[in-house]
């Protein structure tokens, strides 16, 4: 009798949190999303100073790009990567990744924003 109660004790148990599993896929998802992206941002944020010298370049001219893109890239290189950090340090709260693109090779052509 003891067997069969706890039998059915353990599989009551592997039910309930079964459901919660089901339903908090999408905390894992979104958890190891922001830890990835945290992990890649800081890694390849110096990524940021040649994107931004091109990019300033192909708007304004080469002048511009070796003054102010070399500037702007150097506060995008900082930025991405103590972003990048953060969301890595903070993964545990599955938030939306704070870098806009998330990675620094999608959308190449576009500015980086936080």
């Amino acid at each position: 009798m003891k067997r069969i109660t706890g039998m059915s004790l353990i599989f009551s148990i592997f039910f309930f949190f079964s459901a919660q599993a089901i339903a908090s896929d999408s905390y894992f998802g979104n958890a190891s999303e922001k830890f990835v992206s945290g992990i890649a941002n800081a890694v390849t944020g110096w990524v940021e100073l040649p994107k931004n010298v091109i990019l300033t370049s192909q708007k304004e001219g080469p002048l511009y790009g070796a003054t102010i893109g070399v500037g702007m890239g150097i506060m995008h290189t900082v930025g991405r990567s103590l972003v990048g950090v953060l969301d890595a340090a903070t993964f545990f709260i599955p938030t939306k990744p704070s870098v806009n693109p998330p990675f620094i090779w999608q959308d190449f052509s576009r500015e980086t924003s936080y």
